[in-house]
């Protein structure tokens, strides 16, 4: 089973390599494909708004990556962006046969109705499922945890991980606003994960069901406010830190 990745926002900009060359060894490191390395970048959140744009610019920034760390390597944009090309069968292929699949920012609640419960993210757990690592940026990684937030309010999310809600551009979120959002739906079984621009971390292998370690990386900080707790843990780039009640759902 691949790890999932969770990251605050400011993808594919300057300063933004630390995680994505974590991503990029971990996927070649786990890569049952062969020699070259098969990365997939899935504008669903930009739906609407140049969805071309947003992959292309996740494109040549893991070919950047890549390139730099001596991994060869394909990278592509897979437009999944509606309820027919969440159905096609040949992007779900794409989908399928990948190593690493990222899902960069725009609209929450545009990740979840696109996805939820279609072809593309059945295919995209399937190659999770071979090894893969599937991670999201800003309303991608918001999308993939069990709870989130939406235009249109809080809503269940794609539940790749289980017992949180990701908050993204974290150092710019009024202190106390999450965990009274929280409040407001009912959700204080959910903890939150506050976590910075340009900063993510990747789920590490662990025995235990729950109680992950999870790898920082990144020029901010990955901040984790358990459920019934006010006591935050604060970890950096380079450590480790420890989502206590969370878990990865199992596929």
């Amino acid at each position: 089973m691949g790890p999932i990745g969770l990251h605050g926002g400011g993808e594919f900009l300057a300063g933004d390599e630390p995680f994505l060359r974590l991503l990029v060894e971990t996927a070649a490191a786990g890569s049952a494909t062969g020699s070259t390395l098969r990365i997939a970048v899935v504008p669903t959140a930009t739906a609407g708004r140049r969805p071309d744009l947003s992959g292309a610019h996740g494109v040549a920034a893991f070919r950047s990556v890549a390139a730099a760390l001596g991994v060869d390597c394909t990278a592509e944009v897979v437009p999944v962006v509606d309820a027919a090309s969440a159905a096609d069968p040949q992007l779900g292929g794409v989908l399928a046969s990948s190593d690493l699949v990222y899902l960069p920012g725009g609209d929450p609640g545009l990740v979840v109705e696109v996805l939820d419960g279609t072809p593309a993210w059945g295919s995209i757990l399937a190659a999770r499922v071979r090894g893969a690592v599937v991670a999201g940026a800003s309303a991608g990684a918001m999308a993939l945890a069990e709870w989130t937030w939406t235009p249109g309010g809080g809503r269940a999310g794609l539940v790749a991980v289980l017992g949180l809600v990701v908050v993204p551009h974290f150092e710019r979120v009024p202190a106390g606003l999450w965990q009274a959002e929280r409040a407001a739906h009912g959700r204080d079984d959910v903890g939150v994960l506050g976590l910075d621009e340009r900063t993510g971390v990747l789920s590490m292998p662990s025995a235990a069901d729950e109680d992950g370690l999870w790898r920082v990386a990144g020029a901010g900080t990955a901040t984790w406010l358990a459920p019934s707790t006010s006591e935050p843990i604060v970890a950096r780039d380079g450590e480790t830190i420890e989502l206590r009640g969370s878990s990865l759902a199992a596929v």
